[in-house]
């Protein structure tokens, strides 16, 4: 028997789950991404992490704070 997951509430202008937008600086940006790499995987295309990683990180709404050494 397959587990069955609970239908998250979809954001209107992207149809993703608002789950995954949440905390980003820009939405539409951020929606694209996915959606982009999304098709690119089901295409059976060579997906780059590094590239997804580093694009994901710069979309984070909270940076930490750099330690100052004493």
């Amino acid at each position: 028997m397959t587990k069955k997951f609970r239908r998250r509430p979809k954001d209107k202008k992207t149809g993703l789950p608002k789950v995954y937008l949440s905390g980003a600086k820009n939405k539409a940006a951020k929606a694209a991404e996915i959606k982009k790499t999304a098709a690119a995987y089901r295409r059976g295309e060579r997906v780059d992490l590094k590239a997804i990683s580093k694009f994901r990180v710069s979309q984070d709404g909270t940076k930490k704070k750099k330690k100052r050494k004493k």
